[in-house]
Formats: structure tokens, sequence, C-alpha cells
């Protein structure tokens, strides 16, 4: 089951590392991994999309939850919630028909041709990953991806509960 664990915690030198450390004691992936300072920046939010056993990732939460450095963890996954993820995609356009198709296919996405160069756009969009995967999908059907880049997922409770101190 694809979990998202949210981690409120010390913006202190190796307290990221550690987390990370559980993971790979337990050899348990990660699939995603965001991490940046919050309205206090003493400190930081991480968000981690990852995938597997339900029991050994329980072991995983109670032992990050006793690190010094974590104030608060939550499984956004167990209640509603919103989560979206940043796509830099480049692309191939060197004739009309395929500036044309990119744009459409951008304009379908609700995503922004951000750069041109002479043959390459650039796309930014944000969304869920099932739509980024759609995304990407459709544009390597019309045209040739030049390179791509993911910001991973980020997510945050919906109503009034809040990660905070």
């Amino acid at each position: 089951m694809r979990r998202i664990l949210a981690i409120l915690l010390e913006n202190e030198p190796g307290s990221l590392s550690r987390i990370v450390g559980l993971f790979s004691q337990r050899a348990f992936n990660i699939e995603s991994l965001t991490v940046a300072p919050t309205d206090d920046p003493s400190l930081s939010r991480i968000t981690i999309a990852t995938k597997g056993d339900d029991k050994v990732l329980e072991q995983i939460v109670k032992q990050v939850n006793k690190l010094i450095d974590v104030i608060k963890i939550t499984d956004l996954t167990e209640r509603a919630h919103v989560e979206r993820e940043l796509v830099l995609i480049k692309v191939l356009a060197m004739n009309d028909k395929s500036r044309t198709e990119v744009k459409r296919i951008t304009d379908i996405f609700r995503g922004a041709i951000i750069d041109i160069g002479k043959q390459i756009y650039t796309i930014e969009l944000t969304g869920d990953t099932d739509k980024i995967n759609a995304c990407i999908k459709t544009l390597s059907y019309e045209t040739e991806i030049v390179e791509v880049v993911r910001s991973g997922c980020v997510g945050i409770a919906r109503g009034e509960k809040a990660l905070r101190v």
C-alpha cells in the first residue's frame, strides 16, 4: 500500500540522515522524499512517499517518532489530504506540428510552457502522481522527451488538522 508520511522536526544537521537510515536499516524503499523549512526556520517538514508492508512501516513510524529531533509524525494516507508534485519536462519541438501538439497537451493538463528554445520546450506541471504520469505518457507519444525532473510528493491534511508544534 502507498503511504504518505509527514514529519515535523528540528532543522538540525543529520536529522534527515537519521530518518532515512531507519528506512534503510529495514530495507524499506522511499519512493519520494521532499524536505524544506517551514514558516519557522528552526523547523523542517519532510514528506515521504513509500510503498510496502504495513507492519514494517508501523515499526519505522514508531522508531522515527522516538528520534530526538522529531516533533511530530503523521500518516496522511489515513485521513483526507491533498498531495501534489511538481514536474519540469523538456521536450523536442522541432517543427510547427510538434510545437502545436506540445502546446495542446500542456493546455489539456493545465501546465505551462516556461521556456522556449530553438528546438526545446520546457513544461511545468503540478498535480497528483497519476496526472503527472499521464502527461508524460501522452507527451512521449507525440514528441521526444529530452529530460524529466520531478519534485516528489508533498501533502497536507484537509480541514482544521495541522502538523504544528
